[in-house]
């Protein structure tokens, strides 16, 4: 069974799709203007689900912005282990 790193925290701040906003998801980042959890995104992709298979599971994301998720996590993930 594939596991995904979970070890590194992701700082979501940084990345252009994401808003935390007091009261909304208890104030942990979301994508904007949804309460979808970007590590939900990106969990799912790291242990096997297909983009396709992302855009099926959360329609209102585009193809695009779940890849450029999976993108910035990777990036962080790739500088935090430098």
């Amino acid at each position: 069974m594939a596991t995904a790193n979970t070890d590194l925290q992701i700082d979501w701040t940084a990345c252009e799709l994401i808003e935390q906003v007091p009261g909304k998801v208890s104030g942990r980042p979301v994508v904007r203007g949804t309460r979808i959890l970007p590590d939900a995104i990106v969990g799912s992709f790291d242990l096997g689900e297909t983009i396709e298979e992302l855009h099926e599971g959360f329609p209102t994301l585009t193809v695009a912005q779940i890849k450029r998720l999976i993108e910035f996590a990777h990036s962080q993930r790739d500088q935090a282990l430098r």
